[in-house]
């Protein structure tokens, strides 16, 4: 049976993550399991225009820190329904990589992750991390699929153009 005594949920701060923290405070609740959330910033982000190259290790710690204050937001709502919750920033090249490794790391029993639902061109241009993290990770992965990431693009845009005809 699985029991899991540390439950990892990466967070990317979308609405997707979000719930899926959710999901992993729920299930970390259930079996007393501590929930580590974690953020990878990426090396090199794309800069700003108002930014100059050579201020860019200054605006990866200012990336950095804003990461940790709103992980410790969340930390915080975790902490207020009782589950002991902690958290990690790092800087990666490959966010799915640097998730399966903070896993390995901390001896991950579960890993809870969001996926954004990408299909078609999207998905083969930008990839899935949550794909990546469930074919390399060596610890069970829940990956949890929002209502609104669970709408096909097709349907999406069909309901879109609907709202548009109704005005």
């Amino acid at each position: 049976m699985l029991e899991p005594k540390l439950i990892l949920a990466p967070i990317d701060f979308s609405d997707s993550s979000k719930e899926a923290l959710d999901v992993a405070a729920n299930i970390a609740s259930r079996y007393g399991a501590e929930l580590l959330l974690f953020h990878a910033v990426p090396v090199m982000p794309r800069l700003p225009q108002n930014v100059s190259i050579f201020e860019e290790g200054n605006y990866e710690r200012e990336l950095i820190k804003d990461a940790e204050t709103r992980l410790d937001a969340l930390v915080a709502k975790v902490g207020e329904t009782g589950v002991k919750a902690r958290s990690t920033v790092s800087l990666a090249n490959d966010p799915a990589m640097d998730i399966v490794r903070i896993a390995e790391q901390e001896n991950v029993g579960l890993l809870v992750i969001a996926t954004h639902g990408m299909t078609g061109w999207r998905r083969l241009a930008f990839g899935s991390v949550a794909d990546k993290v469930v074919r390399t990770a060596h610890c069970p992965v829940l990956v949890f699929r929002s209502e609104a990431a669970a709408v096909p693009a097709a349907e999406g845009h069909k309901q879109s153009a609907a709202a548009i005809s109704a005005q």
